[in-house]
């Protein structure tokens, strides 16, 4: 069953939490690549905060290119952004995903550190 974004009230801010967490084929991190990018594009310009869990999930070159792909063309939508759960070759796919990307998007090592970060940083913005 797919999931859809989550959305995490961190005081007066809104964060879409974004579950890729334990997909375990490929076909399912596509489809849902393909429904967190639908929602994103749906939201204002310049306005998402997203959370992405990572832990766990399928991952291969093929899918390094469906994510980068996917945060391109999420870019105008996205104000902040941290990720949970890099382990392995996503770790080394990491800095490339950056470059490639444009995006600055922070390592976190828990859900509630990556909360923290968001809310802070974006505070401190305003």
């Amino acid at each position: 069953m797919m999931k859809q974004p989550e959305i995490i009230r961190e005081g007066n801010k809104l964060i879409t939490y974004l579950d890729f967490s334990n997909l375990r084929k490929k076909e399912e991190v596509i489809e849902q690549i393909r429904i967190y990018g639908k929602y994103i594009k749906g939201q204002p310009l310049n306005s998402v905060i997203t959370l992405t869990n990572l832990e766990g999930m399928y991952f291969n070159t093929d899918i390094y290119n469906k994510f980068t792909t996917y945060v391109k063309e999420n870019n105008y939508y996205v104000k902040e952004s941290a990720v949970i759960g890099l382990k392995g070759m996503m770790q080394i796919f990491y800095k490339s995903f950056i470059k490639l990307t444009g995006r600055n998007v922070k390592v976190c090592s828990t859900k509630s550190e990556a909360l923290y970060e968001l809310t802070n940083e974006v505070a401190e913005a305003i």
